[in-house]
């Protein structure tokens, strides 16, 4: 058996998604046989977060501080709200570079298993902004999944009451697919969601 504060920290780095035990047993072991170049500077950077990164109060992204830069940004389309399920969707938009709006994170999909209910997404937050500009187009960039289609489907019914213009991203083809890989969902989506040819 190992010492308990080197239990400890595998167990805990066994809750982050994408690490099991033995990915986090791993991961400790290297973080011991370099305690200078990797534990110790991993130890402030945790700090730091802990102490410095904020949720904003306005779109739920994550950064040093409320509101955030993006919805500071005057340079943002106001017009437009790009709705995700979670704060790594807002920096794959980022990242991707071709949205230049503003966001609402919700931080997951409506479930009662994991109790989230349209007061832990803030939707109420969502139809207030939306309400707040008549004419503002809301985007739902929700996953292609029952709970994501589902919710998708409760915030365009509780948005209607807005004058938002409510719209939701294209499914299909991803660039540089081909048809012979891609699942059956995919395939029906593209075809529902065909357009003319320019």
């Amino acid at each position: 058996m190992h010492a308990e504060p080197i239990e400890d920290l595998v167990r805990l780095l066994a809750r982050l998604p994408g690490l099991g035990p033995r990915s986090a047993r791993r991961a400790v072991l290297a973080l011991l046989k370099r305690p200078d170049t990797l534990l110790v500077p991993l130890l402030a950077a945790l700090e730091r977060c802990a102490r410095e990164v904020r949720r904003c109060s306005i779109c739920g992204n994550l950064d040093l501080s409320d509101p955030c830069a993006i919805c500071r940004d005057p340079a943002r389309e106001g017009m437009q709200i790009l709705v995700v399920e979670q704060v790594e969707d807002l920096w794959a938009m980022e990242r991707a570079g071709s949205y230049k709006g503003r966001y609402h994170v919700l931080g997951g999909t409506l479930s009662a298993v994991d109790a989230l209910g349209p007061e832990e997404l803030g939707v109420d937050r969502l139809v207030a902004r939306a309400a707040e500009r008549p004419g503002i187009e809301v985007i739902l960039a929700l996953g292609a999944t029952v709970a994501g289609q589902t919710t998708a489907h409760y915030l365009a019914e509780r948005l209607a009451g807005t004058r938002a213009l409510v719209t939701r991203l294209g499914y299909g083809l991803p660039v540089g697919g081909e048809l012979n890989y891609l699942d059956e969902g995919t395939l029906a989506a593209a075809l529902q969601a065909r357009r003319p040819v320019a």
